[in-house]
């Protein structure tokens, strides 16, 4: 959410970055909030002036019952009760306003860096930088279901009549990998200095509508029946929560914080759900990171978290790239986000297994996250990135180490964590 203030002094700016966007349709919204936020102006300029009225009033009323004036005294009383109520009503009428003004604000796009190219969705984004050789083995890799399946590592049809469509149930070593995965992605990012957490799973609807867009929310989140909860989608919106409300000591930043969770996740939109794959499911586990940190650092903080997570899948052996977010791709409260994908041997192209992005002050400022400095009291930047998911994460894996006859080559980084196995092999 932007300032108002901002938006009051740079309408054009904003109208221009709802353009780049390509949400024309939200222009309006731009001159709406100035109207809005000019009547209220006026109805607390107009408040202030009945309250000091009614201060001036009450004091003149007790000399005037000094000097027995009691008549001035008693209509100079009905005057008070006459501004009380007309306080009452620009009170109620400035709320309602208010409600108005902050329900269009929220839908207002948050201001994009200056360096995000200009596309209309995620077909324009920019390949910026790859890692590692992509390569192509001489023999056929087969479809990951597959895979896991002549591994007796995947049954998606006992899961279907468990729970339908777009779960799934992993299983022996194929799900040890799954875990070795995980808890590589932990490690790794506390022996970056993140501080590691294990969060709540469910979110009150008030930490949602603060951490994302009402769009997204609706496209994602699971809500539980009769309860103000929501089934996180992804660690990231529990952990910014943390600080709802929270007046942070300059001095306590940045925090860097890395958190295990499972993720629930409606899909619902054009991509749909993968009838027989994982690459897109309700359920999923993820090793995420979140940075809260002074404006001035966040640019710095946005490229080392998408370059930890280039390098943990390069340990891992999997050739990645960093793709550039598109200005019609970024979600409303975004600055600036990359995508990173993994190469697929078996289609010879990338796949997303990543994104990161640096939000500015937009999640601080509808959660109320501030610091406290010398010059006052400011809100903090908030970042987010993916350290690794999986199924998808295990996709990468899985193909990038499958061998002709029909084995998986386990990495080395996770061999510890699978009691020292080197590859998964038929029985």
């Amino acid at each position: 959410m932007l300032d108002i203030k901002f938006i009051r002094e740079n309408k054009d700016k904003v109208k221009e970055n709802i353009k780049k966007k390509f949400q024309d349709e939200k222009l309006p919204l731009v001159d709406e909030v100035v109207e809005l936020d000019e009547k209220i102006r006026i109805l607390k300029q107009k408040g202030d002036t009945l309250r000091q009225e009614r201060n001036n009033t009450s004091d003149e009323i007790g000399a005037l019952f000094r000097e027995k004036k009691n008549d001035l005294a008693n209509a100079k009383k009905d005057r008070v009760v006459e501004i009380n109520k007309e306080l009452v009503n620009i009170e109620d009428e400035e709320n309602k306003l208010s409600a108005c003004l902050k329900e269009k604000m929220m839908i207002i796009p948050q201001m994009i860096d200056d360096s995000v190219p200009i596309g209309k969705d995620d077909s324009e984004n920019v390949e910026v930088e790859r890692f590692g050789e992509p390569k192509v083995p001489s023999y056929e890799i087969p479809y990951h279901a597959d895979i896991c399946e002549s591994l007796n590592g995947l049954d998606k049809e006992s899961a279907g009549r468990t729970a339908g469509n777009g779960f799934y149930y992993l299983m022996g070593d194929i799900a040890r990998l799954h875990e070795a995965l995980i808890a590589y992605a932990r490690d790794f990012m506390i022996d970056k200095g993140f501080t590691y957490c294990i969060p709540p799973f469910m979110i009150r609807s008030d930490v949602v509508t603060g951490v994302m867009s009402f769009a997204e929310m609706e496209n994602m989140m699971y809500k539980i029946e009769n309860e103000d909860l929501y089934l996180i989608g992804t660690s990231e919106h529990s952990m910014i929560g943390k600080f709802k409300g929270q007046l942070l000591d300059e001095k306590q930043l940045p925090i860097a914080m890395t958190s295990y969770s499972p993720c629930f996740r409606k899909e619902v939109g054009a991509h749909g759900l993968e009838e027989r794959g994982l690459y897109r499911v309700h359920q999923f586990e993820k090793q995420e990171m979140i940075v809260l940190c002074q404006k001035e650092e966040a640019m710095e903080w946005y490229n080392k978290m998408w370059q930890y997570t280039v390098e943990l899948f390069r340990n891992l052996d999997v050739p990645v790239r960093q793709l550039e977010c598109c200005s019609g791709d970024l979600a409303d409260l975004k600055v600036k986000s990359c995508d990173i994908e993994a190469w697929s041997p078996r289609q010879k192209t990338y796949f997303e297994v990543g994104s990161c992005s640096t939000l500015g002050d937009a999640q601080a400022r509808r959660l109320g996250i501030r610091m406290k400095t010398e010059n006052g009291n400011q809100y903090v930047s908030t970042l987010n990135n993916t350290v690794v998911a999986s199924p998808r994460g295990l996709i990468a894996v899985i193909e990038n180490n499958y061998q002709e006859d029909g084995s998986i080559l386990i990495p080395k980084v996770l061999q510890p964590y699978m009691g020292g196995k080197e590859k998964i092999e038929k029985e």
